[in-house]
């Protein structure tokens, strides 16, 4: 299965937080399931991060690496993407959120995430607790 994590279920899962379900972390870790991680998260967490909106337990760069020590990949903005969130109705404010729901609707993504705002758009939504 091929599976887009947000950023926040995605700092959840490095930060070992309590907050991501049992379940949804377990199927983050089985070695079948390719999981993805949008540059769009990397992205955000870098400006928070620089805002002071956002402590984490480590650096911007020890967060990139644990996305390869997880053996999860990087999936960059591609222009399909942005043409998908050009047509993308106005829903959701979050430019990131956006960003990641056009690339699951573009490169059809099951998402794991917290924000039940992605269920007004097309996205195959993975959140149990």
């Amino acid at each position: 299965m091929r599976i887009l994590i947000d950023t926040q279920a995605f700092i959840w899962f490095v930060e070992n937080d309590n907050q991501l379900p049992k379940k949804i972390k377990q199927e983050l870790e089985i070695s079948e399931n390719t999981i993805i991680i949008s540059i769009a998260s990397l992205w955000e967490m870098a400006i928070k991060m620089s805002l002071n909106k956002l402590h984490l337990s480590c650096t911007i760069e020890e967060m990139i690496d644990k996305i390869y020590v997880n053996g999860f990949e990087i999936l960059p903005i591609l222009p399909i993407h942005i043409i998908k969130l050009s047509n993308l109705e106005y829903i959701h404010r979050d430019p990131f959120d956006r960003i990641i729901i056009s690339q699951s609707l573009s490169e059809d993504l099951q998402i794991v995430s917290s924000d039940g705002i992605f269920d007004d758009y097309e996205v195959r939504r993975k959140w149990n607790k």
